[in-house]
Formats: C-alpha cells, sequence, structure tokens
C-alpha cells in the first residue's frame, strides 16, 4: 500500500479520464449470467469499491465483472462513461449495469443518473441528511477523504508503516517497547498482512515474529518479545491450510510437510495457552476481520496515542 494521491489538489489532464481512455474502450461481453458492475467515483475510486463490493457481498450467487472508474473530473469525461455504459449493456446480457458511485458533482451525478443503468449513490442522500442535521453545507472538493487530510494522521500512519517494515519478521528488537501489538504465530499464518493492515489503516505501531524450531522447546515466550508479553497476540491456522500455502512457496518440502505443519501449530497453541496471550486462526479469516478482532481484543480502537508526529 502507498501514500494517498494528493487527490485535494486542482484536477488535471492526469486526473480526468481523457476521451480516448477507458470510457471510450469496448468492452468484452459478458459470460452468461454475469453482471456488469462498475465504481465510479470522483477521486481514487477506493470508497466506491469497498463500499460496493460490501453491498455485492451479500449476494454470493451472482456473478460480477468489475470495472473502476476514477477521477472523472468533468461532465466532459462523464459522457464517455456513459457511452460505455450504454456499449456494457448492449454486450451482454441485456441487463442494465449497476453503478456505485462516490460522485459530489451535480452535474456529473444528473448524467450517470440519465445513462440507463442502475445507479447507486453512495453519498448524496447521507450528505444531505448530515447537511440537515450539522447546519453546515459539505465541502464539494473531490478526493478529501483519501488525500493527505490530516496530516497528523496521515504521518502516523506512514510511521507506523515504517515501524512495521523495520519489525517484520522479527528482524528488529529495536523500540518493540513502542509496540501497540506484537504479532506471534508460524510461518505463513498471515503475520505479515495483518500487520500491514493495522499499520496504514490504524496506524498501530505493530512488530511481528515468527516461532521457529529454534524457539523450542521453552516453556515461556521467546526472548526478544518476553517483556512485552502483555502486548503480544498470537495467530495460528489448521495444519492442512498451512501446508497448502507453504507448498506454493517451497512445494516438496519438509517446511511445508503436513506433519511439520501439525508440530508448528500444535507447539505456537500449546505456547499462547501456557503464556496466556490471546490468539486467533487465520484459516476462515480475512486480513480485515482479524484486525478487527485484535483491535478488539488488545482495547486498540480506543487507545490514546501520544507519540510525536515526524
Amino acid at each position: 500500500m502507498v501514500p494517498p494521491f494528493d487527490a485535494t489538489a486542482a484536477p488535471s489532464a492526469a486526473m480526468t479520464p481523457p476521451a480516448t481512455s477507458p470510457g471510450e474502450r469496448a468492452e468484452p461481453g459478458l459470460l452468461a449470467g454475469t453482471r456488469a458492475v462498475f465504481f465510479v467515483s470522483d477521486s481514487t475510486g477506493i470508497t466506491a469499491e469497498t463500499l460496493g463490493s460490501a453491498l455485492l457481498a451479500n449476494f454470493p450467487g451472482a456473478r460480477f465483472e468489475r470495472h473502476t472508474i476514477p477521477f472523472l473530473g468533468s461532465v466532459t469525461a462523464v459522457d464517455a462513461v456513459v457511452a460505455r455504459l450504454a456499449r456494457s449493456a448492449a454486450q451482454g446480457t441485456g441487463d442494465a449495469p449497476i453503478v456505485f458511485a462516490t460522485v459530489k458533482d451535480a452535474g456529473i451525478r444528473g448524467r450517470l443518473a440519465d445513462a440507463g443503468a442502475v445507479v447507486i449513490d453512495l453519498l448524496a442522500g447521507h450528505l444531505t441528511e448530515l447537511e440537515a442535521e450539522l447546519g453546515a453545507t459539505a465541502e464539494t472538493r473531490a478526493g478529501q477523504y483519501h488525500g493527505l487530510g490530516d496530516l497528523e494522521q496521515y504521518f502516523r500512519r506512514m510511521r507506523a508503516v515504517e515501524f512495521a517494515i523495520e519489525h517484520d519478521d522479527g528482524q528488529s528488537g529495536r523500540d518493540l517497547a513502542s509496540a501497540d501489538v506484537i504479532i506471534v504465530a508460524p510461518s505463513r499464518c498471515g503475520k505479515t498482512p495483518t500487520t500491514m493492515y493495522l499499520a496504514l489503516h490504524y496506524g498501530l505501531l505493530v512488530a511481528n515474529y515468527p516461532l521457529t524450531d529454534d524457539d523450542f522447546p521453552t516453556d515461556g515466550l521467546p526472548r526478544i518479545v518476553a517483556p512485552h508479553a502483555e502486548r503480544c497476540f498470537g495467530l495460528t491456522t489448521t495444519a492442512l491450510r498451512l501446508s497448502q500455502v507453504r507448498h506454493e512457496r517451497r512445494p516438496h518440502s519438509t517446511y511445508a510437510s503436513l506433519a511439520q505443519c501439525t508440530l508448528e501449530i500444535r507447539r505456537a497453541e500449546d505456547l499462547y495457552r501456557r503464556t496466556h496471550i490471546p490468539f486467533l486462526s487465520s484459516a476462515t479469516r480475512s486480513v480485515e476481520e482479524m484486525s478487527a478482532v485484535i483491535l478488539q481484543s488488545m482495547n486498540l480502537r480506543d487507545r490514546p496515542r501520544e507519540r510525536p508526529t515526524p
């Protein structure tokens, strides 16, 4: 994940889809039973993708072909998008495409509404309710949520990412006392993705440590993390799932064998129980779900942060 694009700057040619780019290319024919879905935004498209995908996830039996159109900065540019939506309907199953939109400009929203698509506006209604409640008019400038925004929060997130990189896989023991949480787990249980997610999305200082054969037998946590036991959180998985994941990295190795994975999972879970650190299985959970459990279990959601920003 990368520092956000400064969408608070004035729109430029790079931010507005030219007439010959996405809006004008031909859509491939849809497979039977597949519905075209477009995430359309005047900024990065991240919010439209996230909220739209969350809604679509409630229909697991449906098939969707997804397209994202970000930085829709003018009524002129939306004409190409409207034409693309019309082509998508004509070349597809005959069903109107579904559009999830996060667009502030009323003119662009109006053109999208007339495009013959099923348009789900993810902003307008909620902004109107908030304007009425707060007695204020919403800012019309695009890209504020995924722009730089609050610089203090932005720099905290960047520092958290740097901390996560330095402390990935037990590479460094420096300043572990500053960590909000230390994720402990056997290799390939999801430590690094969860670490990076917590750092980038929440600005938390997260380290992770891999449990290896060198750490056993032991009665307590590995020496480097033992002084910080109250901030440790364990991950586990099923031996079969771990073996499958490891086979992708080192096929037909002892490291990926079911026997080795069974041993490592059993040792790790025994260690978590002996040392009374909370843990969960990553076998059937997404990074987002694991992060939410860690935040709740470690009381990190509302913890005040008094660290100086860089």
